[in-house]
């Protein structure tokens, strides 16, 4: 198979686009952002911050630390945060520069009521509107479908920007915003094509920050103790072998970002904690198994492009967890390194969806660096298959013999098919159901 240059092109946009620098959790960040921006269009100092979220922006910032927070958790402290030293100009490491002075600040206008949050039902999943007023005027900033996706800016009665559509016409806009990117035109076997026919230095940069953010953050979480130390309990426990070391470097980088570390991590489909497990995972072999540079950056490729490949059929947040698709991907990775082929990946991504694919998530916490864990031990567990020629048949439960098959059947479970799941999840974790009287 061959790419042509718009296709090729359309590979390399997608991961300029989707591998960013996020500072801690990318929800309560994207709130952060959200709320900086709106300040910034108000001009002066609020006296009122009103954020109206979805669902699943509230279920995935609930049990997470704000990063830069100094240990503060909620919605209300990232709006408040962001809002009064936040620079929106850093988009996802919007909060990296508050001071001592902004945290304390944040937490006193947080107890006296300055923000208020509510749900907004009837609305894309990521979705974030946050409102400033003062005395003489207000402002309004709407986030929808992508982390810094702003779609409306308004001050009093004018409307700023409108569905990517500013009064200006955009004509000062980035010209690198302006590329579509073209989802659907991702395959397995195009993939695949593009991570071994592509000028490695075309995307060497993007890959080198992901390497040394993501590495540098999973370094931490094993040296020191944060959250419920699932990576250090894993070595601890399974031993050092390079599959242990893979499953704990995963979920150490996660460990500490879940509990407010502030290191940034390049991310993947609009989430920290997957841009770690499709990185962490894949280095790790690469070193035990001496894969040269070259082929290992080739890998990386791999891994990114299969987990956004998966993840984008079902979209940003859900009730299916993230983890899985990274993980998934990140098993393909390494049986590239190995040697396999497009079949022998295609088994690995089917016996890791076979496997964990019903995994759900119940919003960012420390909690997910074992979903991490798991769901990499699960496709470690489904490379070994694959190079022994042991795969799950087509017929069995979701599973199709056409792994294309298999991963838009995930992608339908996980869009369509959860739906309703994620909406129980939220009711249970905001105590909107008695559960009691239910069962």
């Amino acid at each position: 198979m061959d790419l042509s240059l718009a296709e090729c092109n359309n590979y390399t946009n997608i991961l300029k686009s989707e591998l960013v620098p996020a500072m801690g959790c990318t929800e309560p960040i994207a709130v952060a952002y959200a709320a900086a921006k709106v300040g910034e269009v108000l001009g002066e100092e609020a006296t009122h911050l009103n954020v109206r979220c979805s669902g699943n922006i509230i279920k995935n910032v609930k049990g997470v630390t704000v990063p830069n927070s100094g240990n503060q958790k909620g919605i209300e402290v990232a709006a408040t945060l962001g809002l009064i030293g936040g620079d929106p100009a850093k988009e996802l490491e919007v909060i990296a520069c508050v001071t001592d002075d902004d945290r304390k600040k944040a937490g006193e206008m947080v107890r006296d009521g300055f923000c208020e949050v509510e749900l907004e039902e009837g609305v894309p999943n990521l979705y974030i509107k946050a409102t400033a007023t003062s005395a003489n005027h207000s402002a309004v900033v709407l986030i929808e479908d992508n982390h810094t996706n702003i779609t409306l800016i308004q001050r009093d009665d004018e409307t700023l920007l409108e569905a990517h559509k500013s009064i200006e016409d955009n004509e000062n806009e980035d010209s690198a915003k302006k590329i579509k990117l073209d989802y659907k035109k991702m395959s397995l076997r195009g993939i695949l094509t593009y991570a071994e026919s592509v000028n490695i230095n075309c995307v060497k940069p993007i890959l080198d920050r992901q390497i040394e953010c993501n590495t540098a953050i999973s370094d931490e979480g094993l040296k020191n103790n944060w959250g419920a130390r699932v990576g250090k309990t894993f070595l601890e426990t399974w031993g050092d072998d390079v599959k242990a070391r893979a499953c704990a470097r995963a979920a150490a980088g996660s460990d500490a970002r879940m509990s407010g570390c502030p290191l940034p991590v390049v991310i993947n489909s609009g989430s920290g904690n997957q841009g770690i497990t499709v990185t962490m995972p894949v280095l790790t072999f690469a070193e035990e198994w001496n894969i040269s540079e070259e082929k290992k950056y080739r890998a990386l490729l791999i891994s990114n492009l299969v987990s956004i490949y998966i993840k984008h059929y079902i979209g940003a947040l859900s009730a299916f967890c993230g983890a899985v698709s990274a993980a998934t991907a990140s098993g393909a990775a390494i049986t590239y390194m190995a040697g396999g082929d497009i079949n022998a990946i295609g088994r690995t991504i089917t016996n890791t969806l076979g496997n964990v694919g019903g995994i759900v998530c119940d919003g960012a916490k420390p909690s997910c660096a074992a979903k991490i864990c798991s769901s990499v031990n699960a496709a470690i567990m489904a490379h070994y298959m694959s190079i022994s020629d042991d795969e799950f048949k087509g017929g069995e439960g979701f599973i199709e013999d056409d792994v294309e098959k298999t991963i838009k059947n995930m992608g339908y479970i996980g869009k369509i098919g959860m739906k309703e799941t994620d909406v129980e999840i939220l009711n249970v974790m905001i105590d909107k159901v008695d559960v009691d009287k239910e069962l």
